[in-house]
């Protein structure tokens, strides 16, 4: 069932308030799918049952939608089976994880299997997505657990031990051990994270090392990187970040090919030191140095450098002590920076947050995360090529606070790196969603402007360039770029290359010292007038008249009901012939009745009525403003300003729900929705002051009161 979108923004708000209770963190992960695995186990144990997993069922729609669909061939013969069902003696890891144990199967998700293999270097961030402690022994039930990063949460996937097999043989991902399980388990999990294993198909390597770790990954072609490739890497490995390299292969081969230097072709190996040492029979010599690891534990670099060669014998015996330099072939080898660069094609650096190093000594980077959505109508206003709508984009305020440390750098400046990641698209691939081609501009804030946390208006992107931005809009999952900025305030502005594209973003900032960005326009506030009282004395002439128009329609009882609100607005409106309108719906007059009845009888006096039509007049002329090119209706995308100007100030999340609710298909605003939002918009400010008598920007309501407050605005 789809969501409404009351729905989506009642789950959205408790989702919020949960994380601000610690939901989502590595020590209290969402429990994907309302799963809890503990006590699932606890049950499948005491009524001695193997756990099915009916949210991620043994069937077709759990393989695809496509090719590994209902109607393909290679599903025909697939049959589900558990480990124990396979083998004799299944075992969920043989003798330790290690990067032989992930070999292919018949799926294109080699992107997954080498972060997978990566993941193994590092045993801290190995177990906290694949929890130890699991086994085919002791209490099995027939259920295991995972966990992964996801858009800024972590989740604990819980899955069945149903695997696909075709002629008793896993289909997908297996381990040189026959009888290991659980890189084909971790598979399994992953792909039930999306919705199919289909959805694996066509990835690369930094989108599985994120979700395994919550980190931001640096992509560099060393043709390419930048001259300060190697102060970028001394920094990476001081916080703590996983660093691969590869060396690309010209002619694609299924198996990887070793040089003559050693280094093999296709095949990817870590960094896991960058050091500079003095040379002893050379004054004032120094070399660079970068030591890495080839994960089969063997097949080292033979050239400058390696184990047994000639240049070891330029140091001193301290300096190889730093370096702790053995001669073994256990796979880990030194090499000079310069050859380094001259033999990989490509490196990726994965920056990994505070929360996954435990080790304080580390260097860490500070992280600010947000979250945001393009809104078709409100703040979907796509590129700078846009600029009528492009300032309509969500936009977050950077305060870069301190300079880098960097003796040997004279410039004052801050380093930090900005990741835009669109949300959901894969999972929802098998509705037809693609990639969004994405990407971000960074503007300065001008000093006048700092701590204004006013949404920037269109003529400030007219006539200011950006300081900063992506190198291009590209369709992958996340834009990442490295930046060095003065210290200041700053506007980052993501979109997507065209406009009006709906989605759900997530934008992280890493940098080296303190910074702090928040989501422009985070103050909620209206500044209506309150009704002034009756004032005592004569009438004007101008109050006499308006009092006779009103008996005339109310009668004796001086009073109107909303079905005769809506007959005298529409005769008054249909003179204006500049404002296109079927006139004011009977549910819109109940509204305006709602508002202004300020002793509950369900009908208008001539007090409320005179303050009403006053209103009405007051929001007319911003209509008319705003409705300039004579349409008679406003658009969609204006309403941010339009709304402004009637005193209310809002957030994104509230412009968001005003596009939705009341704008059509055509992102378009008539005059009826305009005045029902500017009516609900100051009754529920009025409302929310009426019980917040403290002023701390929050109310406690009852069941009841809640109602009423609801049902009649």
């Amino acid at each position: 069932m789809p969501y409404t979108p009351s729905g989506f923004f009642c789950d959205r708000l408790i989702r919020e308030r949960e994380r601000r209770d610690g939901e989502g963190s590595l020590c209290k992960p969402l429990r994907f799918t309302g799963q809890d695995f503990n006590t699932l186990k606890q049950e499948c144990v005491q009524k001695k049952i193997l756990f099915e997993d009916d949210t991620f069922a043994a069937t077709v729609e759990s393989l695809g939608y496509k090719e590994l669909g209902h109607k393909s061939n290679k599903v025909k013969n697939i049959i589900w089976k558990r480990p124990k069902e396979i083998c004799e003696n299944p075992q969920f890891v043989v003798g330790g994880a290690s990067r032989t144990d992930i070999c292919q199967g018949d799926l294109g998700d080699c992107w997954l299997l080498a972060a997978i293999a990566c993941l193994t270097l590092n045993d801290k961030l190995l177990y906290r997505v694949v929890p130890q402690d699991q086994s085919f022994s002791e209490n099995y039930a027939g259920i295991f657990h995972f966990q992964f990063w996801r858009y800024g949460d972590w989740v604990d996937v819980v899955i069945d031990d149903r695997i696909p097999t075709f002629n008793n043989q896993l289909v997908f991902t297996k381990s040189a051990e026959r009888n290991e399980f659980w890189s084909a388990l971790l598979e399994k999990a992953y792909a039930k994270l999306h919705g199919s294993y289909e959805a694996l198909k066509g990835g690369n390597t930094t989108e599985a090392m994120e979700d395994f770790t919550g980190g931001v990954t640096e992509f560099y072609e060393m043709k390419e990187a930048p001259k300060e490739l190697y102060k970028i890497m001394k920094k990476a490995l001081e916080r703590g970040s996983l660093m691969g390299c590869s060396i690309d292969s010209l002619v694609p081969a299924r198996f990887e090919t070793r040089t003559v230097t050693g280094l093999v072709k296709g095949h990817a190996y870590s960094v896991t030191a960058v050091e500079e040492c003095k040379q002893s029979q050379h004054k004032d010599s120094k070399v660079r140095l970068v030591r890495l690891r080839n994960p089969w534990g063997q097949v080292e670099w033979n050239g400058p450098w390696s184990d047994n060669s000639k240049e070891w014998t330029s140091l001193s015996k301290a300096e190889k002590e730093k370096l702790q330099h053995q001669n073994a072939e256990d796979g880990e080898f030194w090499m000079s920076f310069e050859d380094f660069k001259k033999n990989y094609t490509k490196i990726e650096i994965c920056n990994l947050t505070p929360d996954a190093l435990e080790d304080d000594k580390i260097h860490k980077w500070t992280v600010s995360v947000n979250e945001g959505r393009w809104v078709r109508g409100c703040s979907a206003g796509g590129c700078r090529n846009y600029p009528d709508t492009f300032w309509t984009n969500p936009q977050y305020r950077l305060r870069l606070l301190e300079e880098d440390d960097d003796p040997e750098d004279n410039e004052m400046a801050c380093t930090f790196v900005v990741a835009l990641m669109q949300k959901n698209r894969r999972k929802e691939r098998k509705m037809g969603a693609n990639l969004f081609t994405i990407g971000f501009a960074i503007y300065e804030v001008p000093k006048e402007m700092h701590g204004n946390k006013q949404h920037m208006q269109k003529d400030f992107f007219l006539f200011n360039s950006s300081k900063a931005r992506c190198k291009s809009y590209i369709n992958l999952r996340e834009v990442t770029q490295r930046f060095r900025l003065s210290p200041g305030e700053y506007v980052i502005v993501p979109s997507t290359y065209e406009p009006h594209q709906e989605g759900e973003f997530i934008l992280r900032v890493f940098s080296e010292k303190r910074n702090t960005s928040e989501e422009i326009e985070n103050r909620i506030e209206a500044d209506h007038p309150v009704p002034a009282p009756a004032s005592a004395g004569e009438e004007s002439e101008e109050d006499q008249q308006f009092r006779t128009i009103f008996q005339e329609i109310a009668g004796d009882e001086m009073e109107i009901t909303a079905n005769e609100l809506k007959n005298v607005l529409n005769r008054v409106v249909a003179k204006h012939k500049d404002i296109s309108t079927e006139g004011f719906s009977l549910e819109s007059c109940r509204s305006m009745i709602a508002l202004m009845d300020m002793d509950g009888t369900g009908r208008l006096n001539l007090q409320e009525f005179r303050h009403l039509w006053n209103k009405i007049k007051q929001w007319q002329g911003i209509f008319k403003h705003y409705n300039s090119d004579q349409s008679g209706s406003i658009n969609s995308y204006e309403m941010r300003n339009a709304v402004n100007d009637a005193g209310f100030r809002l957030n994104n999340q509230l412009y968001d729900i005003i596009t939705m609710r009341y704008a059509n298909e055509n992102m378009n605003i008539d005059f009826d929705s305009f005045i029902s939002c500017l009516v609900r918009l100051e009754a529920m400010f009025r409302a929310f002051q009426a019980f917040d008598q403290d002023g701390d920007g929050t109310i406690r309501l009852s069941v009841l009161e809640w109602l009423q407050l609801t049902m009649y605005a």
